[in-house]
């Protein structure tokens, strides 16, 4: 097999998906160019999977999935903390008085930088939305089960570039029928207050808390929240000489429920990002694939140190956009990177290409949710950074108990 022919080192990594997928990128870069000099008499050689650039990008998405290269088996043997309710008590209606904040940026120092994952059985307890506006609030308690986590520890820090578009933009358009529809981009899906959310089982999408809540008060567009489903585009007016346009149309399904971190809902505190995400509760299951949950590895045990999010940037209405980079640093609770991103990406499932021991190939999970840009300052110097939060083993824990409801099928999860 191909995997016994690599070097040690670089096999054990899986570090040569990374040089295959640099390699179909720089493809698709050029096959991309030459196209843009085809003459205007064969435009349709444009549209769908006949595109050379996308076919490059499909062969790249695709790469992971379809080729197995082992890493090495993780034995430390910890805990795996659990949730389960303690009490439920009533709240007052909400109020819906926030406005929605689609570019949020936070500031942190270096003990919030090295602080340890937040325990506090209070920041774990969270509230629930329902679509007639009333609220409760669930306090929990803790289980631990036996489990073989991988090993967690801190990278290199690196500079700032410049804000949300670092150097030239990497983003990548998404479009036609077998992209917009296929896995995983059919797992990106619209929020109706302008952010973005990811598929997480058959009747639940993740996305981020201020998309819905300020830290006070739930946002107005919270109290008829939709998430839009993209369906295969429709052909709309074309002009002479040219090929029809096609555009990507929406189905709008309305939200049951809404779950949000206490972590999140700091009163007069400010907020922060560790607790930026917040689970939805669709009225009625979907029939598209989702994505997996899993507890952030650090960036070492990701094919290739790279995470990879497709969003709805506000800078390109109508278009989902995807993007991909490597890890430029981590916290216990934060992913800091340079993936290019605009207002409206926030919320989006973050993912990784992790290695699943049960199938023994790479298989892409949300490891987090995209939630906006950061300056933190160390050794007072600032530096500057988007930021994704990252599924601790709590967080993990908490969101399952969201989805599954009970804490028998998170220990198996």
């Amino acid at each position: 097999m191909l995997r016994n022919r690599l070097p040690e080192g670089i096999r054990e990594k899986g570090l040569w998906l990374g040089w295959l997928e640099w390699l179909m990128i720089l493809l698709a870069f050029l096959m991309h160019r030459l196209v843009a000099n085809i003459p205007a008499m064969v435009p349709n050689w444009r549209l769908g999977l006949a595109h050379p650039c996308c076919i490059g990008l499909l062969f790249l998405l695709l790469l992971p999935s379809s080729v197995s290269v082992r890493e090495p088996r993780h034995q430390s043997h910890v805990h795996r903390t659990l949730l389960k309710p303690h009490a439920t008590l009533p709240l007052s209606r909400s109020r819906f008085s926030a406005k929605t904040q689609l570019d949020f940026t936070t500031h942190c120092n270096e003990s919030c930088y090295h602080k340890a994952e937040d325990q506090d059985k209070e920041h774990l307890a969270f509230e629930t939305l329902y679509a007639d506006g009333s609220r409760t609030l669930t306090t929990v308690d803790l289980d631990e089960v036996d489990v073989d986590p991988p090993p967690r520890q801190l990278t290199s820090r690196h500079k700032r570039l410049k804000r949300q578009i670092y150097g030239a933009d990497g983003r990548f358009n998404i479009r036609g029928d077998h992209f917009l529809l296929d896995y995983p981009f059919s797992t990106a899906v619209r929020i109706s207050t302008g952010c973005t959310g990811v598929l997480v089982s058959q009747q639940h999408v993740l996305t981020a808390a201020h998309c819905v809540h300020d830290g006070k008060d739930y946002v107005k567009g919270a109290k008829k929240l939709r998430v839009g489903f993209l369906i295969p585009p429709s052909v709309n007016g074309t002009r002479s000489g040219q090929a029809p346009v096609k555009k990507p149309l929406v189905r709008w399904v309305r939200v049951k429920r809404t779950r949000v971190p206490k972590g999140w809902i700091q009163g007069p505190q400010e907020v922060s990002m560790d607790f930026d995400y917040a689970l939805l509760e669709l009225r009625w299951p979907h029939r598209r694939p989702f994505m997996r949950l899993a507890v952030a590895p650090t960036s070492d045990h990701l094919a290739g140190k790279r995470i990879h999010f497709s969003g709805f940037d506000s800078d390109r209405p109508g278009e989902l956009v995807y993007r991909f980079c490597p890890v430029e640093d981590e916290s216990n609770d934060l992913i800091y990177q340079h993936c290019d991103a605009r207002p409206g990406a926030s919320g989006s499932g973050v993912y990784g290409r992790v290695w699943d021991d049960i199938l023994e190939r790479w298989e892409r999970k949300v490891i987090g949710i995209f939630s906006g840009h950061q300056w933190l300052e160390i050794n007072g110097e600032n530096r500057d950074y988007n930021v994704a939060v990252r599924f601790t083993p709590l967080k993990f824990a908490q969101i399952c108990y969201w989805v599954h409801g009970n804490k028998v099928d998170c220990s198996q999860d």
